[in-house]
């Protein structure tokens, strides 16, 4: 027993030691840095969107020692996601493996550098996430949620697996009160539309909206009880031009019911531009449906 608990420990300090120059400090906000992962030899640097908290003046600690000016690529505050760059040679991209080789209960090891050297927690996945919506409107093609100890300056920085592969990226930022780690398939997505783009592009309708009850005898109809109430429509925006009216209150778009305004924003999708939907609207006590020209939000 004591033999083999040793070779899992050197294994995993001998794991998290071929990992570290991978794992690379940033520097972003006024107090405590965070974490980032080297995303390529050429110096594309992924971390986490809430910890960069300025768009100049960023920098980057890596693993041998150096710290090196960065500048902003991109971020997505919907999936928490930011892109770095950084001039640097010599860089470790580490391995990725997809989350889909992970089951409940795997060990995993949360890594990170807010200081000079890496530090590490070990835990296990304890669950695993299918496709999510943030409460933001980003979109996640999977997460994983991990019971390992966040310790400050953790965000950013990558969760390992048992074999030494990077599985993801962990954050805070979220969900409250526990982490959630963002994986491969979506970091890659996120990045390449940052690169190319410098943004993720979201759809938009120029309204802002509010939950509000419905009545009783719409309640029946519909099966739900709030919906948004229009108090403000942008002037010469892709819903002023698909007239939608101040006081309508919208109840589903494209079949989906529209409760809360993170409803309204996860169906924005930067896939959406440019199609139409199908909004279904309470206007005079009376039940419609109007096509609506999603249009990109600048």
């Amino acid at each position: 027993m004591a033999d083999t608990l040793s070779k899992l420990s050197n294994e995993l300090a001998s794991s998290v030691e071929a990992a570290g120059p991978g794992v690379v400090r940033v520097e972003a906000r006024p107090r405590l840095p965070a974490s980032g992962v080297v995303w390529s030899a050429e110096g594309v640097i992924v971390t986490a969107h809430h910890v960069v908290e300025r768009d100049d003046n960023i920098r980057v600690g890596l693993a041998g020692g150096e710290t090196v000016a960065a500048t902003l690529v991109g971020r997505d505050p919907t999936t928490d996601l930011a892109v770095l760059r950084i001039q640097a040679q010599d860089l470790t991209p580490p391995s990725w493996s997809e989350a889909d080789a992970l089951r409940v209960g795997h060990l995993v090891l949360a890594l990170g550098r807010p200081g000079r050297t890496v530090l590490a927690t070990l835990g296990i996945v304890s669950a695993l996430g299918e496709s999510w919506r943030t409460p933001t409107g980003g979109r996640l093609d999977h997460y994983l949620q991990p019971d390992v100890a966040m310790y400050p300056g953790f965000s950013g920085g990558p969760l390992m697996d048992a074999e030494g592969n990077f599985v993801g990226l962990n954050t805070t930022a979220l969900r409250r009160g526990s982490p959630v780690t963002i994986t491969a398939s979506t970091i890659r997505r996120v990045v390449e539309t940052l690169l190319a783009h410098g943004r993720v592009q979201r759809g938009y309708l120029g309204v802002a909206v509010q939950p509000a009850r419905l009545p009783e005898s719409l309640v029946e109809q519909t099966g739900q009880e709030t919906g948004l109430l229009v108090v403000s429509v942008e002037s010469a925006s892709p819903g002023e031009k698909s007239g939608l009216f101040l006081g309508d209150t919208l109840i589903s778009i494209d079949g989906q019911p529209l409760r809360y305004p993170d409803d309204l924003v996860s169906q924005l999708s930067g896939e959406r531009i440019g199609t139409e939907a199908a909004i279904r609207l309470v206007r005079g006590g009376q039940i419609q449906e109007i096509s609506v020209a999603i249009g990109e939000r600048s």
